[in-house]
């Protein structure tokens, strides 16, 4: 039962219902709680600003019953712990994402890969549907945290502090490429053919500035807000993750809470979400000229070439061997009604192979 009331709710939260004039009284609501959320993120991401439109929308609708403490910049926890500290009840809620879920349930390594999704829409119609309720209920089972949704936080391009074309997976050979520091990330960082280099994100700036690193791989909303164009010299388009944060919940926390508490959070989640995604669309159409006005040259990766590569990494690892095959066909079947996806069948057979 407790499933049925979450898998609606989030429906109604992911399909955009967000509820005008919310009249319910703050006594009616249940006890005055107060949401902790932790974020690596710096205040001027886009996503970090998405959490503060959530604690807008949280704190209004709930008329003062519900209080948000947003904490940016890893002010309470490093980008490693913080799922730790929203499992442990060290803090409420944070913005995390498959690659830092994968120790404690392996399946979602499958979202880890790169090209799994084609497009923004295809990353969205997936994460934001029944197969994300789906896959955000089994993490909560097997971890204690709960995924609310998924908000775009761009597609993942490279950057490097020399002015240097990437065209293939074999110019990355000998790249020491800044990738997180998870066994998901660092597999990703080796699928695209680079010496992935574990690193936290507030470490980035000064390591591309000293050299300890020769480039990293991020959306451009993040390169232009965390100023990494002030360190580097090129860009390469290669589009390899089509990335998302997802806003999580300690699910002892998410338990606790009242339906009405409920439904006020998914409203919130939603108004961030829209915040999110809208900004990081408009951003993509503009930071191309922008980078190109502060001396960085833009290229564009031979993304055939790079799909091929990456995909064939996966296939011929043991990594691939805890993906849920049924789970992909519909992902790939969701890509597919979008158009320009590979039909699911015959991605499964290659996976298979």
């Amino acid at each position: 039962m407790k499933k049925r009331v979450l898998a609606t709710a989030l429906a109604a939260a992911m399909a955009g219902s967000m509820l005008a004039g919310f009249t319910t009284q703050a006594e009616d609501l249940g006890d005055p709680v107060t949401l902790t959320v932790t974020l690596t993120a710096v205040s001027t991401d886009t996503h970090a600003q998405a959490m503060q439109e959530f604690k807008k929308t949280v704190e209004e609708l709930s008329g003062g019953n519900i209080t948000v403490e947003v904490y940016t910049d890893a002010q309470l926890f490093s980008q490693e712990e913080e799922v730790a500290a929203v499992v442990m009840g060290d803090a409420d809620m944070t913005l995390t994402s498959a690659s830092w879920l994968t120790t404690g349930s392996p399946w979602v390594s499958m979202f880890t890969a790169g090209y799994l999704f084609n497009s923004y829409d295809h990353m969205t119609a997936t994460l934001n549907g029944e197969v994300g309720q789906e896959v955000f209920q089994k993490i909560s089972d097997e971890q204690g945290l709960l995924p609310l949704g998924a908000w775009y936080l761009g597609s993942r391009e490279i950057s490097l502090s020399e002015d240097r074309a990437i065209k293939t997976p074999e110019d990355l050979n000998g790249v020491n490429l800044r990738m997180p520091n998870s066994e998901a990330w660092l597999f990703l960082g080796e699928a695209l053919g680079a010496n992935p280099t574990p690193m936290s994100f507030s470490e980035l700036y000064l390591a591309l500035q000293t050299g300890a690193v020769d480039g990293q791989d991020n959306p451009l909303g993040s390169v232009e807000s965390a100023k990494f164009y002030e360190v580097q010299k090129s860009i390469t388009l290669t589009h390899h993750l089509v990335d998302s944060v997802w806003p999580a919940i300690n699910t002892e926390k998410w338990n606790s809470l009242t339906d009405a508490q409920k439904d006020i959070i998914l409203q919130g989640v939603e108004a961030g979400r829209d915040f999110c995604d809208s900004t990081n669309l408009q951003k993509e159409e503009e930071l191309i000229s922008f980078f190109e006005e502060q001396g960085l040259s833009i290229y564009e990766a031979d993304i055939p070439a790079f799909q091929e590569h990456v995909l064939n990494y996966y296939l011929n690892d043991e990594i691939s061997a805890d993906w849920d095959m049924e789970m992909y066909d519909k992902v790939a079947a969701i890509g597919a009604d979008l158009g320009g996806a590979v039909e699911a069948e015959s991605e499964t057979e290659a996976m298979t192979e």
